[in-house]
């Protein structure tokens, strides 16, 4: 076997950062009137930047894989170009379509040879999905390098007009025209980009991270689903899949906008988040001191205290000195998250060689967890 080290990483976020009072302008407003749980969400989540595939006339100006791909090509320069790339394995909560698979868009855009491609699907975890994949590549020796990403447009998913044709429905039937919270919620949490790393099996360039291990876990055997998109969850706490509705239910529905059942998420994220970790620790005999750098993807500020609280209740409490957290300034960029915050982490200059890391990504779609353990070599 061989060692696996993050020898690049990089980022790229689309245009210029949207402030909290620019969302409407940038995502449209539904049914003409300004949300009003818009303020309540952005008071909780504290973020006050995030970016968008979206210029100033409200034209995209990327799809998912291009916004990857650039992450991908920022990896490069002339001592390592994008055809020297053996592997690519890209992971996202919003491909811009069912099929092809988003690394093979990806592929397409870098035109950068024949060349073996992984697509993890899901939600946040799916960035973590894609780069296990390359770890245990370089690590079995079938490839030297391999890059991996997390990307999302998530505004694609959240413009006005996907809820329109349901606003309109609701009008006919005499109910109340205001959006479900639940779909709301996200509208004003989600961020676009894409963020990269190459893994190769030697330790080269400035800060190499040597990755020591890599774990994931799912709760979906107790719990049921949280966040879905293209489908809708029924009374039984089942998911109906869009496939099963008929074509003119979709829109009436917005079975393809992105929602989250809040109640369970409250209930559970953070409490199966901090089981996980304790799993995790556990398996490879170490705890909260071992870590230097603690990178924790949270969706809301609101969450940080409680994520804290949940640790000193389950006796891993992580000090707040190790925290590490980028949230405020570029919005929640699911998948993508946790390249981003790694990225700006090394970028800073701060970590020097023996500093341990760890990298935490939940996922709420039906509660999974990864972790990475990095040490700086």
């Amino acid at each position: 076997m061989k060692d696996v080290y993050i020898t690049r990483i990089s980022k790229f976020m689309p245009n210029a950062p949207v402030g909290n009072d620019g969302m409407e302008d940038k995502l449209g407003i539904i049914n003409g009137k300004a949300s009003k749980a818009r303020r309540v969400v952005l008071r909780n989540n504290k973020i006050k930047n995030r970016y968008y595939a979206i210029d100033h006339n409200g034209k995209v100006t990327h799809n998912n894989a291009q916004l990857t791909a650039e992450a991908i090509e920022k990896l490069c320069d002339a001592d390592f170009s994008k055809k020297d790339i053996e592997l690519l394995s890209c992971g996202t909560t919003s491909p811009d379509q069912i099929l092809p698979s988003h690394a093979s868009m990806v592929h397409g855009f870098l035109k950068n040879g024949n060349l073996e491609i992984n697509s993890p699907s899901g939600a946040c975890c799916s960035g973590m999905n894609a780069m296990k994949y390359g770890f245990l590549a370089v690590k079995s020796g079938q490839v030297s390098n391999a890059a991996c990403s997390g990307s999302e447009r998530a505004s694609s998913w959240m413009k006005a007009y996907i809820f329109e044709n349901e606003v309109a429905h609701l009008k006919e039937l005499e109910e109340n025209p205001i959006l479900a919270f639940n779909k709301e919620f996200l509208r004003w949490m989600l961020s676009d980009g894409a963020g990269a790393v190459l893994l190769e099996n030697e330790p080269k360039g400035k800060t190499p991270l040597k990755i020591e291990w890599m774990e994931g876990y799912s709760y979906a055997h107790e719990l049921e689903t949280c966040m879905y998109a293209g489908g809708e969850k029924l009374e039984d706490g089942n998911l109906k899949p869009w496939s099963e509705f008929p074509a003119e239910e979709w829109g009436k529905r917005s079975l393809f906008a992105m929602k989250q059942d809040t109640r369970m998420l409250g209930e559970n994220i953070l409490v199966k988040g901090v089981d996980s970790l304790r799993h995790a620790y556990k398996k490879h005999n170490i705890g909260p001191d071992d870590v230097d750098y603690y990178l924790a993807h949270i969706s809301s500020y609101y969450f940080k205290q409680g994520l804290y609280d949940e640790m000193k209740k389950q006796g891993v409490e992580m000090s707040w000195e190790k925290w590490f957290l980028n949230l405020e300034d570029i919005g929640n960029v699911g998948s993508a998250s946790i390249y981003v915050m790694l990225e700006e982490l090394v970028a800073s200059g701060t970590l020097k060689k023996g500093d341990r890391i760890l990298l935490h990504v939940p996922e709420s779609a039906r509660f999974s967890y990864a972790y990475a353990y990095l040490t700086v070599s």
